[in-house]
């Protein structure tokens, strides 16, 4: 249990106010309100108390299930993995969690930072061999931020040495899609399309959430246990998220590759569950208290 906070059973409201959507529009990002329409409206949600991991699953960790269990991945299975290069998303043969970007690029010195290549089915199998299990949308949410609303762990004032995004890696600022694109060009020409993870709890304190939970913005997309649904089903939102209602499930905390808006505490990004996965998700365990 040394790795894992208790979190006290609350009452709270999940999600986004509609100030947070206004200042969204504000800032220099390029996706329409409707994109973020999913986050609303708020909605009062009651936890029983819970233990979650302070830190998300290292290379280490899911190395010592798979030598235990002789388990597989997807990735594996399936003989390749995504990686995002110059151009855009790719599947390139031979990624999966130990070769995080093909043959040849696995490293020890990995192995205290998250696993990714990480599908829903995996993380979940992991979860189970360590006598835990995924968290629910809210508990991770709730872990995140606290009783009162913020737009990060920390609270609503965006520091970038606080979290593993983005803009720690540039070093020119990013603030629009065009800066992001052009930075990840460089690292692509230099390095290949390698994930820019960090060890965990880097950040440490300083980009704790309130409990202490490490890293519950950005370095990796986090998996949750829950099916993909909106918050009011009278919500107009994007029809590409809509799709994924009732079919995806859940992801949180945005990850190295974003910029400050896509790893707020009430961001919601949702996968399908049936294997897929990139060299930018992992999650984080939760169990009963």
């Amino acid at each position: 249990m040394a790795d894992m906070l208790l979190i006290p059973g609350a009452l709270f409201d999940q999600g986004s106010p509609p100030a947070a959507l206004d200042w969204l529009m504000s800032q220099d990002q390029p996706l329409p309100r409707i994109w973020f329409a999913d986050e609303t409206p708020q909605r009062p949600v009651a936890l029983a108390p819970y233990r979650i991991d302070r830190y998300p699953v290292t290379v280490a960790r899911f190395r010592a299930f798979v030598q235990a269990t002789g388990f597989r991945t997807d990735a594996e299975d399936r003989g390749f993995g995504l990686v995002y290069d110059e151009h855009g998303w790719i599947e390139r043969s031979g990624v999966h969690w130990q070769e995080p970007g093909g043959p040849g690029t696995g490293s020890v010195a990995a192995d205290n930072h998250p696993v990714v290549h990480m599908s829903w089915r995996d993380a979940s199998a992991y979860a189970q061999w360590a006598g835990k299990r995924l968290p629910t949308e809210p508990e991770w949410e709730y872990a995140a931020r606290g009783a009162e609303f913020r737009l990060w762990p920390w609270g609503d004032d965006w520091d970038d040495k606080r979290a593993n995004t983005a803009e720690l890696h540039a070093t020119n600022g990013l603030t629009t899609l065009e800066a992001w694109q052009q930075w990840w060009q460089t690292v692509c020409r230099r390095d290949g399309p390698l994930p820019q993870t960090t060890a965990v709890g880097s950040f440490s304190p300083q980009g704790d959430s309130p409990f202490g939970c490490a890293d519950m913005a950005g370095n990796v997309y986090e998996w949750t246990s829950t099916l993909s649904q909106l918050y009011d089903e009278a919500t107009v939102c994007d029809p590409t998220v809509r799709k994924a209602m009732g079919t995806y499930r859940v992801i949180r905390g945005g990850s190295w590759m974003n910029l400050r808006y896509q790893v707020r505490c009430s961001e919601r990004m949702h996968g399908d569950p049936l294997g897929w996965s990139s060299f930018a998700h992992g999650f984080r365990c939760a169990q009963d208290a």
